[in-house]
């Protein structure tokens, strides 16, 4: 499924249509329970975004959770659709396995199939330094996975640089986002791979332009009344779901592709996020 923005200013939530990718008709609701991911289309507008990168497209996939309730076929399914994007790069925000370290090589190289113009980069979040960090950045850069812990990589085209900033989970105080922006030119756009939503608090303080995460899964489970089941936390409302700002800030909170605790999403379907960046 696709979900497609308007084409100037942050998405409202109220304002997105979901569409087809296959020619089927469009869904006029959530759907109840969901399998293959919808795809989300969304500009993000920033002030020093230099004009060689407008238009740049980042597909942002994130908590795969490859176990018992993701299986690999999942995960397959998400990079075949992501491909199918065509992206200049590709984010990945962490959470690649769940519990076991029998599932990091199958998911990484699963993962390793992603294909971008300008590279793939990664992030690892909380249950990877549960299961393993150390191994889990390993068999990424196998793959040729450009894993970022607290670190940058610069995208350059000619005398204008979009700089790749990513750093370690803040759940762990694996995070130094001092470091990872050590060097980098304020002038220059910046967009951080943080798993946790709650580091744009951080980035806001760094001037950083984006952020891509993940970890709140959007709810996973989404009851009437009750609202989300999984993901209530002091994160509040605010930063569980798509796009929001802080300051000068902007944020996307990408509902991931696998599951954890209960395995079934309800009314939450996965996602796969189509970032486009432009310049004002």
């Amino acid at each position: 499924m696709e979900r497609r923005a308007g084409p100037r200013r942050p998405p409202r939530r109220g304002g997105l249509v979901t569409l087809s990718l296959n020619g089927r008709e469009p869904a006029r609701s959530p759907r109840l329970f969901s399998r293959d991911p919808e795809i989300s289309l969304t500009d993000i507008w920033l002030k020093r975004l230099a004009a060689a990168h407008d238009g740049l497209r980042i597909v942002h996939l994130t908590d795969i959770h490859h176990s018992l309730y993701t299986p690999l076929r999942e995960v397959e399914r998400a990079v075949e659709l992501t491909n199918r994007l065509r992206p200049d790069v590709v984010a990945l925000t962490g959470d690649y396995v769940t519990l076991s370290p029998d599932y990091i090589r199958p998911a990484a190289e699963a993962l390793g199939r992603l294909r971008a113009r300008l590279g793939v980069f990664a992030v690892l979040g909380n249950h990877d330094f549960q299961v393993d960090a150390e191994e889990t950045t390993r068999a990424l850069r196998t793959q040729r996975i450009r894993v970022l812990r607290n670190a940058h990589f610069a995208l350059r085209h000619g005398a204008a640089t979009l700089w790749m900033v990513g750093i370690d989970d803040i759940w762990y105080d694996a995070d130094d986002l001092r470091a990872a922006v050590k060097s980098v030119p304020a002038r220059d756009a910046k967009v951080l791979l943080c798993h946790n939503p709650l580091g744009i608090h951080r980035a806001a303080a760094h001037g950083i332009d984006l952020v891509l995460s993940g970890h709140t899964h959007g709810g996973q489970v989404r009851l009437p009344v009750v609202g989300s089941v999984y993901g209530r936390s002091k994160l509040g409302v605010r930063f569980v779901d798509g796009w929001n700002r802080l300051d000068g800030t902007q944020i996307y909170v990408n509902r991931g592709i696998g599951k954890v605790l209960l395995p079934v999403r309800v009314a939450c379907p996965p996602e796969i996020a189509c970032l486009r960046l432009r310049k004002p």
